[in-house]
């Protein structure tokens, strides 16, 4: 796979998560434990496209 296609799919996975935790925020009693691991996943995306905004910098 290439990085510009990684790079794709984690945007849509970060979107798609997004949406669940606003999804999830709308509810009159948000499950908290579920909201931080939504969270915690959608960072760790965030920060694995940063990575990968780096590498595809230092290669061009």
């Amino acid at each position: 796979m290439t990085l510009d296609a990684h790079a794709t799919e984690l945007s849509e996975k970060h979107r798609v998560l997004e949406k669940k935790i606003g999804n999830e925020l709308a509810r009159p009693s948000a499950d908290n434990l579920r909201l931080s691991r939504l969270k915690r996943k959608k960072l760790q995306i965030k920060d694995e496209l940063e990575r990968l905004k780096a590498e595809q910098d230092r290669v061009a």
